[in-house]
């Protein structure tokens, strides 16, 4: 059963993988602000809790998803200068 867990842990966070590249190419990120804050805020505390219940598989998840979520965040507060 762990085996499904760490399938849906390799394709959740290989949706990030794509609007990454994106975002770090375009220089912005043209998600919805409060839609990365929680999404922020909610892998960060399911880190959190996975890690002290021990769970491998959602404690590897939600720490990258939430690197994944940062780094969108970050190019919506910091875009890149467009030259």
């Amino acid at each position: 059963m762990q085996i499904i867990g760490y399938i849906g842990l390799v394709a959740i966070v290989i949706c990030w993988v794509p609007q990454s590249i994106e975002t770090i190419k375009l220089g912005r990120c043209p998600i919805n602000f409060w839609f990365l804050v929680l999404s922020v805020i909610g892998s960060i505390g399911l880190a959190i809790y996975a890690i002290d219940l021990g769970d491998p598989v959602f404690g590897t998840l939600n720490s990258l998803t939430t690197v994944g979520a940062l780094l969108n965040l970050y190019y919506k507060l910091f875009p890149r200068k467009i030259e």
